[in-house]
């Protein structure tokens, strides 16, 4: 292969694409498996499985067979929102994690099997495809299977974050990483071929089981007996007993449309609470890319985090419920809070008491489908079950010990989850599937490229192109491109604006479909981010 040199140097540009059947996401054979089924006379669904099962082998760096995926779908009359996030195994408790990891830990770890909840993305698979889906299931598989024997040439960004993975001890000494991940003893180089034979194996059997090998069967057994072999908690009763959950997305009203998200235990809340924050400011009359346009969207964006890290948790354990969050008097007060001359820091509200991938797609029909699946923190736990390519994720590191919390770890608990699909409707009827991935990166992302295109009237690639901020911790960190006037701007307003290096969730990726009438006559507009390999593909 010759050596080039794979860095572009030059600014990118990016057109939407317009078709009647689009699918959009971070890998282009992923993009393309989805097409396949929509050209073989499937649907929406058939199209978002063949894509999620087809990312799990050519962006492993970001999810597995052993993720976990939320969705929300228009079904060409109404919404419906599944969750498919894991359960904690049956015996972890407080004193589990104590015993195992220290009196003073204050979450479980973050690598390793006790890292690990029951994996739900499969499940989702499964749900989506004997409620909505067309084609056979075995179908929706093939591309996946075929690729992971086949092998595939890795692109460039995604060979980043394999390879700044690969440097982590915390992940390659975790059991069955390296054999999996780092072939030749390492990760593969930009454009070397990649196979993934063992999880083809449970692609098959997946796919000639309608999934239930993986929560009933060999495979399941398989990653009991991993766990059993390295010190793990999850036991087959575990998988045996996980069902995903059909769940009402939450909504909020803004600019005169309505944002959906689903509910708890993910974090889609806080960019509803920011939207509902910013409805109370005039947003268009200020310059896109000013000063006070983005002073206004970060004030924002803290007082939700504030109140979602506080008191977002399984709906169960929950002493909230969104309704009393999503309060319109409530955030009338928040957003009094807000000083449009200096930063500040927020609490929570006193409320009454009562590493991830991300692809769209939409058919001819009408059908809209917003899907998320994601093994968090790149490559996840780090484990992967020998022989069968299943790499878990680690949601289990977002529950708390702390016993005065809401998300405190308990057995068959759902914990706090980043990863939050979208869904925007008019007057009742669909307008966009979209997301932006990157761990608290998202609900950030959701509000400032719907600010865009709802305020700005910015296209949807344009809205993803445009350059992002991201608050975390008290800091402001600007995305290259972010005018260095607005940036210095917001110092001189008391934000801490510092350059960002994470080299896995950086500013998020979006991918974004957005309806543009009859879908059978004007059909959609799809973006796709340029921070990510992939591609908004249709016809």
């Amino acid at each position: 292969m010759h050596d080039f040199d794979w860095s572009n140097g030059y600014a990118s540009h990016r057109s939407p694409v317009f078709a009647r059947n689009v699918v959009s996401t971070s890998h282009p054979l992923a993009a393309q498996a989805g097409l396949r089924m929509l050209q073989a006379g499937g649907n929406a669904v058939d199209a978002a499985i063949a894509t999620a099962a087809m990312m799990t082998i050519v962006e492993p760096c970001s999810n597995g067979l052993g993720s976990d995926a939320f969705c929300i779908l228009w079904d060409g009359r109404q919404l419906h929102g599944l969750n498919a996030s894991g359960c904690a195994p049956a015996a972890w408790t407080p004193d589990y994690f104590r015993q195992r990891h220290g009196a003073d830990a204050r979450t479980p770890p973050k690598r390793g099997w006790d890292s690990a909840t029951v994996p739900g993305a499969v499940s989702a698979w499964m749900a989506l495809s004997a409620r909505f889906g067309k084609l056979p299931f075995a179908d929706l598989l093939a591309p996946a299977i075929e690729t992971a024997e086949r092998g595939y040439a890795v692109p460039v960004i995604i060979q980043q974050k394999w390879a700044n993975a690969a440097a982590l001890p915390e992940l390659t000494t975790q059991p069955g990483f390296a054999e999996a991940f780092l072939p030749h003893g390492r990760a593969p180089a930009v454009g070397e071929r990649f196979a993934f034979a063992a999880a083809a194996r449970t692609l098959r059997l997946i796919a000639g089981s309608r999934g239930e090998a993986f929560y009933r069967g060999e495979v399941a057994e398989a990653i009991a007996a991993h766990a059993r072999a390295h010190g793990g908690a999850m036991t087959a009763a575990d998988l045996a007993t996980y069902q995903p959950e059909w769940v009402t997305p939450i909504s909020r009203d803004y600019r005169g449309h309505t944002l959906h998200e689903i509910p708890p235990n993910g974090q889609g809340i806080a960019a509803l609470i920011a939207l509902g924050i910013l409805e109370k400011f005039d947003i268009a009359a200020l310059p896109r890319d000013g000063v006070a346009s983005q002073h206004l969207q970060i004030e924002a964006m803290k007082l939700a985090f504030a109140d979602v890290y506080r008191h977002v948790a399984e709906p169960r354990s929950m002493r909230l419920t969104p309704a009393q969050m999503l309060d319109d008097g409530y955030l009338a007060e928040r957003a009094r809070l807000i000083d449009p001359s200096k930063a500040q820091n927020y609490g929570p509200g006193h409320l009454p008491q009562g590493g991830t991938i991300y692809l769209t797609a939409a058919d001819a029909g009408g059908m809209m489908v917003s899907f998320i699946q994601s093994n968090y923190m790149g490559f996840g736990s780090g484990v992967v079950v020998p022989g069968y390519g299943v790499s878990l994720q680690n949601r289990g590191h977002g529950f708390t010990l702390n016993p005065a919390s809401d998300n405190l770890v308990a057995p068959g608990k759902r914990p706090f989850h980043t990863i939050i699909p979208a869904f925007l409707t008019k007057d009742g009827a669909p307008v966009m599937s979209y997301g932006v991935m990157g761990g608290d990166m998202q609900p950030q992302g959701h509000m400032q490229t719907l600010v865009r295109m709802l305020d700005y009237h910015q296209n949807p690639q344009a809205a993803c192109d445009a350059p992002r901020w991201r608050y975390f911790g008290g800091t402001v960190n600007a995305e290259d491109g972010f005018p260095a006037a607005t940036a210095q701007g917001l110092r001189d307003l008391g934000h801490r604006v510092e350059a960002f290096a994470d080299s896995y969730q950086d500013y998020g990726a979006g991918q974004f479909i957005w309806r543009l009438g009859d879908p059978a006559v004007e059909g959609y507009a799809a973006a796709s981010d340029p921070r990510r390999d992939g591609q908004a593909a249709g016809y």
